[in-house]
């Protein structure tokens, strides 16, 4: 009976630092939402309107993001989250592009190690979730990579 015990408890255990890791997820997402709006509105310089788009453009795939972390986290059995993380202000098109950039290396680095622990807690459907985020997020880190390295 002990030992039935002691496996449930790490069960939970593993389960609330889970619920954790997505909740970080999630207020790094609602960060991304945020960044994305607030650079497409301030984007000025002869960039603006590509520029402008191109930041919009990013919004609804992070807020795709952030409705499936939200709705796992309580089918985990967890609260979701409602506070980003802190927005980096920037009026400097590179400086938003570079902002932009070192958020998605740090999305896809948490999403990494979050696919992996969800992998290893049997949450199967999570993980390919997670890993299909990682794809989304290389994509967008690829892309402004090849912006940045273009840009004069």
């Amino acid at each position: 009976m002990a030992a039935v015990s002691s496996v449930t408890a790490i069960s939970t255990s593993a389960k609330e630092r889970l619920i954790e890791a997505l909740n970080e997820d999630l207020a790094h997402e609602y960060q991304a939402v945020i960044m994305y709006i607030q650079y497409s509105a301030v984007v000025a310089g002869p960039h603006r309107s590509w520029l402008s788009e191109f930041f919009s453009g990013e919004v609804s795939g992070e807020l795709s993001h952030c409705q499936f972390l939200a709705q796992k986290i309580v089918a985990l059995g967890g609260v979701p989250v409602t506070e980003p993380k802190s927005v980096a202000e920037a009026t400097d098109p590179v400086e938003m592009l570079r902002n932009a950039l070192a958020a998605e290396n740090d999305a896809i680095s948490r999403y990494v190690e979050h696919a992996e622990f969800a992998g290893q807690l049997g949450e199967h459907g999570l993980r390919l979730e997670l890993e299909d985020f990682i794809k989304e997020e290389t994509s967008h880190k690829e892309e402004i990579e090849k912006i940045l390295r273009t840009w004069r």
